[in-house]
């Protein structure tokens, strides 16, 4: 079973959600990059809920049948890189994110509206 990467994207934005991260946003790169087609930036108040966020993602990802291609920066906890294939998870803590400012430095793409 495939996933679409708009579906999984959604699976990534309910998982992150149900374990309280903040300020989720979803960036569509569909004709931006060859990267990934979905960005997904969100940001926890902890080292702990960072990976709590990670360990959600992974595990309602892989329920639905997409496979993790990589993972960086669990053993800080500070910027997770959740590799989905098509999606790519950023778990900031907080203050990295506002420091790092992905959503500034992927301006051009746009900004996916989620349910």
């Amino acid at each position: 079973m495939t996933i679409q990467p708009n579906e999984l994207m959604q699976v990534v934005v309910d998982a992150a959600e149900d374990k309280k991260a903040q300020k989720i946003v979803a960036l569509g790169l569909q004709g931006i990059s060859l990267v990934a087609d979905y960005f997904v930036i969100c940001h926890g108040n902890s080292d702990t809920q960072v990976l709590s966020i990670t360990t959600e993602i992974k595990k309602r990802a892989e329920e639905k049948g997409a496979r993790v291609k990589g993972i960086e920066g669990t053993d800080t906890a500070r910027w997770v890189l959740l590799d989905l294939g098509d999606v790519v998870v950023h778990i900031f803590h907080r203050d990295e994110r506002e420091y790092y400012n992905l959503e500034r430095l992927w301006s051009d793409a746009k900004v996916v509206e989620f349910a």
